[in-house]
């Protein structure tokens, strides 16, 4: 960098050779207290809101404020995408954490209506519904214990793979797991591609996840060579038809990658975020007693006419949104993103070299007393009527 520019930087060290501060990164997080990570550079070097380190294998900058976070997100011209390598094999070449800027927008375009477009959750929303109840007077009738958070993965998988692929057999829904199972273990794994570790499994989980997902991609589009329909309307049918401006289409890459980032963000984050969320509402029994009101007053609500519930009932939920709001916040399953400075770039006044990775660390805005008074406690009542700045809500 030299010696001027070298100067510019943040606080902060790079650590050992090779490894640099992944060591101190994973051992906050497995001795569950994650928060420890960051506290130690603000012990170190003072309440910067930038850090500097080595992290993924690359020179990184750590940033923890609010508005050091809305800086990086919306500046597209001096910061890309810049998930670590081992991710983006993961995920997939042409999903969402690695393609450019343009390409993002379009295939953003393309895939939110079949996601979550009024038309899309109307016709996804009785299979929730009836899957949901389905499976609580399952855990009810049990008799006994259940491991809440695995029933839970369970669950949303299989409302999941509904949404995704309509009727997809057992013998296709099990071969989705088994290999989404071993993909997301690696994820969560040091890239170290040799035999007997996570992340080399989990490329080999990837190969089988997109061969099933290719499979069922391949009947669908032989079928609609032969004008035969399969019934109702899943996300892949709207992937498949979905076209932009020009009237261009996803290619097959483009779906199957779209399909396998939204499984590992769909299904990770609704089942630990609905666990959580059980759990907060356990541990004080007058919100429990609140949201549990809400419910009721809606049940009341519906006309004996109306089978399940639309998105009209959803709406009235607002108590459950902020408890669902306060859990996001306390435990935010995408605590980190990461991007890529294009150019030389200052934030906070400490300097982001070009092609440095930058760290934006969500967990630390949203633990920050500054933004959030108490933020260890957990009081949806904060969400009453707020609506939170720019940057703050990650």
């Amino acid at each position: 960098l030299g010696a001027e520019r070298r100067a510019r930087l943040p606080p902060g060290e790079m650590g050992w050779p090779l490894v640099g501060g992944m060591w101190a990164f994973l051992r906050a997080f497995k001795s569950g207290k994650p928060d420890a990570f960051i506290a130690s550079f603000v012990r170190r070097f003072g309440r910067t809101g930038v850090y500097r380190s080595f992290m993924f294998s690359s020179p990184t900058v750590l940033v923890t404020t609010a508005e050091g976070c809305k800086q990086v997100l919306m500046d597209d011209d001096a910061f890309v995408t810049g998930w670590p390598k081992a991710t983006v094999a993961l995920v997939g070449p042409r999903s969402f954490v690695a393609m450019p800027h343009d390409e993002h927008r379009r295939i953003r375009k393309l895939t939110a209506a079949p996601i979550n477009g009024f038309d899309a959750l109307t016709g996804y929303l009785p299979f929730i519904d009836s899957t949901v109840t389905s499976s609580l007077r399952a855990w009810a009738d049990h008799g006994g214990s259940v491991e809440f958070l695995t029933e839970l993965r369970r669950m949303t998988f299989k409302i999941i793979v509904q949404i995704f692929l309509g009727g997809a057999d057992q013998a296709t829904t099990r071969a989705l797991e088994r290999s989404y199972t071993e993909l997301n273990y690696g994820m969560r794994a040091m890239a170290i591609n040799l035999p007997g570790f996570a992340y080399r499994g989990a490329l080999r989980a990837r190969r089988r996840l997109v061969a099933v997902l290719q499979g069922v991609l391949d009947e669908r589009r032989a079928a609609r060579a032969k004008g035969v329909s399969g019934g109702g309307v899943d996300m892949m049918d709207r992937l498949i038809e979905a076209q932009d401006e020009r009237g261009r289409h996803l290619d097959d890459d483009e779906i199957i990658d779209v399909l396998v980032m939204y499984l590992n963000a769909g299904h990770e984050s609704s089942g630990h975020i609905t666990m959580w969320a059980t759990v907060f509402l356990q541990e004080n029994p007058d919100m429990f007693a609140r949201a549990k009101a809400e419910q009721e007053a809606i049940m009341r609500s519906i006309p004996s006419s109306q089978q399940g519930l639309t998105l009209r009932d959803f709406r009235k939920m607002e108590y459950l949104s902020q408890v669902i709001d306060e859990t996001l916040r306390l435990v935010n399953i995408s605590f980190v993103s990461f991007r890529q400075a294009t150019r030389d770039v200052f934030v906070n006044g400490y300097l982001i070299p070009k092609g440095w990775k930058v760290q934006l660390w969500y967990r630390s805005v949203h633990m920050d007393p500054h933004v959030y008074p108490d933020p260890t406690k957990f009081d949806p009542s904060r969400w009453e009527g707020h609506s939170p700045r720019a940057g703050t809500f990650l």
